[in-house]
């Protein structure tokens, strides 16, 4: 075999290297060296987040959103089963001792300035501050964002599987108990499946909780990424006051909460299995990729 030259960094040529055996992929010169492109396009596993592209980004939540509303809404409303489970997870809760619900929802109407506020919290930072945190986390975690979002799409996706096989009646739709429909009873516009807007959303899909799994997936990224005290002490506070809303409002079992957080641990399970780390051990800055360095070059 002869010998070859090979370009060094600085544009010079350096003898005494051998030269590639036939077949082989050509090298590709970057400022940091060179890099097979081989391996440069070889799936790696786990693999490396990418540099996410705002277009793209936009896209993909706004087709997946419809996507997982259109599966929702299309789950049958088995409304005399979604019932019988209500009253299953309302013995079991009393077995429990801890058959709350009723109270804390009795105890908010009481108090109609607190429980109208509750009501439009249900109805609109669910999306606003989850759009905000993928915003947030675009701009300044582009490294994490791929990662991160993919434990939000899991999430969801996974809770599909729950809403078809497992129907169940928010508590303020049983008529075994006396639950309050807070949105009905003063007449604010808040729910989906509350009022006029009722026929939009499939009623007995409260099993598990997105809200939930969204503001628990939204306080544990603000938490562990934010550097200001403040932030990710609200950060904790957000899933918190969550799930005090969700149950004053009757329309859901804190059993349905529970089910929104094993959602959430099977998405970050398939996210550091995918990416061999949590989203928040990942690089802040995504790796620039190899053919954007040649082009650099």
């Amino acid at each position: 075999m002869g010998e070859a030259t090979v370009t060094t960094r600085e544009g010079r040529e350096a003898p005494g290297a051998e030269a590639p055996a036939a077949g082989a992929e050509p090298a590709v010169t970057t400022p940091a060296g060179t890099v097979p492109d081989a391996a440069a396009g070889r799936r790696r596993w786990p693999r490396t987040p990418r540099r996410p592209r705002i277009w793209f980004e936009i896209l993909l939540i706004a087709v997946s959103y419809w996507t997982y509303s259109l599966i929702r809404n299309a789950v049958p409303e088995q409304k005399a089963q979604a019932l019988r489970n209500a009253d299953w997870i309302w013995r079991t809760e009393q077995s429990l001792g801890l058959a709350f619900e009723k109270s804390v929802n009795h105890a908010a109407d009481s108090v109609t300035w607190l429980i109208v506020g509750m009501n439009y919290y249900y109805a609109t930072l669910h999306f606003v501050v989850t759009i905000g945190v993928l915003v947030w986390l675009y701009r300044w975690h582009p490294g994490r964002y791929a990662a991160t979002r993919l434990v939000l799409f899991s999430t969801t996706g996974v809770a599909l599987l729950g809403y078809y096989l497992y129907p169940l009646a928010p508590p303020r739709l049983m008529t075994s108990e006396k639950f309050i429909d807070t949105v009905l009873v003063h007449h604010t516009w808040g729910s989906m499946a509350s009022g006029n807007l009722k026929h939009m959303s499939n009623q007995y899909a409260a099993m598990p909780s997105m809200h939930i799994g969204w503001s628990l997936w939204c306080g544990l990224t603000i938490f562990a990424l934010a550097s200001a005290p403040w932030a990710r002490i609200l950060g904790l506070l957000y899933p918190t006051a969550t799930l005090v809303v969700i149950v004053a409002t009757a329309n859901h079992f804190w059993l349905d909460a529970v089910g929104g957080m094993l959602c959430l641990a099977f998405g970050y399970a398939l996210a550091c299995a995918w990416y061999g780390r949590l989203p928040h051990r990942l690089d802040r800055q995504a790796p620039v990729p190899a053919a954007a360095l040649v082009r650099q070059a």
